[in-house]
């Protein structure tokens, strides 16, 4: 019996993302697919506002849009489904090979929603929110470090949607706003400050599982050869670390969506930037960069936070310095350079009840808010 249901949980997710697929399907039908610019505008339409809830998945990598949202999830579906089996062609095992990513996504899934449920009236002054948070925070470290099981799930979603997403609200409207700071300090501080005292309260209630951080990365049956091959195979997973996935599939379906996006309307992945090529360049080369240069902390600890300035330094650079290929290629060395060690450093002073991506949001928002200046400096922009 136990069996049976388990199977039946695993199919749980790919029945949400086979429904996600056909509303988007129903959408393009009826010939609507706008530029960011209307989508922000009309959040009063239901349509619309389902739209931003998708987007949202693909927040953390700044695409915001339904499409690789869409190709994130699928993709992660598949990786599972490969991991389960024991396919050779699954890459990094997805979510670090603990077999956790039903009840990683569920739990995301549901402080996403719960947080639009009560923050989603913020949408309505017109400016960008950080509705995205719970996402990519502590709804999906809870599981990491408490294990599967839906009391674990929906704890976190619930305090995810508690203490992240208000956190961050307040930071980004208070702080980031009114001293025009980059966004993403914002997010990623709240992020820090509420999963800290998530976790604190953690230690008084009855979770269950274990309560001490799991090790950084899993035992491998085969030592990878951390040639070119896998340096190739490391920067495409590190497109889909920020969400816990750090799979290469997930990236895949994620960038496949954002190309596909931006070929449709360039106008609206990215915010309406129009700069998506731009961003997913940094990207590439920031996680290349800090693959290369940070390869021996790969081989020694089996896992290492070069994926930071993907998420935060460098489109935050693009988006606020614009593409110039100066930009792309400063604000990438100079995240590579400084903001995994950083993280690193700051990850191995949290106490062992603390899951160690507190680090690394913390080294987000360190890098950015002292890098994006220098890279103002240096290329003559104004950060």
């Amino acid at each position: 019996m136990r069996q049976i249901f388990l199977s039946q949980r695993q199919r749980a997710p790919l029945v949400i993302l086979v429904c996600l697929t056909l509303l988007l399907a129903a959408a393009l039908a009826l010939g609507q697919w706008p530029d960011y610019a209307h989508l922000a505008a009309s959040q009063d339409l239901l349509l619309s506002r389902i739209r931003w809830i998708i987007g949202d998945i693909s927040e953390v990598a700044f695409y915001k849009h339904e499409l690789p949202a869409l190709g994130l999830l699928l993709g992660a579906a598949l990786a599972h489904w490969a991991h389960v089996r024991g396919a050779r062609w699954q890459g990094f095992a997805i979510c670090y090979g603990t077999g956790l990513w039903p009840w990683l996504f569920a739990s995301s899934m549901m402080g996403l929603l719960l947080s639009h449920a009560l923050w989603g009236w913020t949408l309505a002054s017109g400016l960008w929110q950080p509705t995205f948070v719970a996402f990519v925070s502590l709804p999906a470290a809870m599981v990491l470090m408490y294990g599967g099981g839906w009391r674990v799930a929906i704890t976190g979603a619930v305090l995810g949607a508690l203490l992240v997403t208000p956190a961050s609200l307040l930071l980004v409207n208070y702080l980031c706003y009114p001293l025009r700071l980059p966004v993403v300090v914002g997010n990623v501080t709240g992020m820090a400050l509420a999963s800290a005292v998530a976790f604190l309260l953690c230690r008084c209630l009855p979770m269950g599982g274990r309560s001490s951080r799991p090790p950084s990365a899993p035992a491998v049956v085969h030592k990878p050869s951390y040639g070119p091959l896998w340096i190739l195979r490391r920067v495409l997973a590190d497109f889909s670390e920020a969400p816990f996935f750090g799979n290469e599939l997930a990236s895949l379906g994620l960038l496949a969506g954002a190309l596909l996006a931006w070929v449709l309307a360039p106008a609206a992945p990215a915010y309406g930037s129009q700069l998506l090529p731009h961003i997913v360049a940094g990207q590439a080369l920031a996680s290349l960069l800090g693959v290369l240069i940070w390869r021996r902390q790969w081989i020694a600890c089996g896992w290492y936070p070069t994926y930071i300035p993907i998420v935060s330094i460098v489109p935050a650079a693009v988006l606020t310095l614009g593409g110039d290929w100066q930009v792309v290629v400063a604000s990438a060395v100079l995240g590579a350079v400084i903001a995994p060690p950083l993280a690193a450093a700051i990850s191995q002073r949290l106490p062992d009840y603390m899951h160690g991506y507190i680090g690394n949001v913390l080294s987000m928002a360190i890098s950015t808010l002292g890098i994006l200046p220098v890279v103002g400096l240096l290329t003559g922009g104004n950060a």
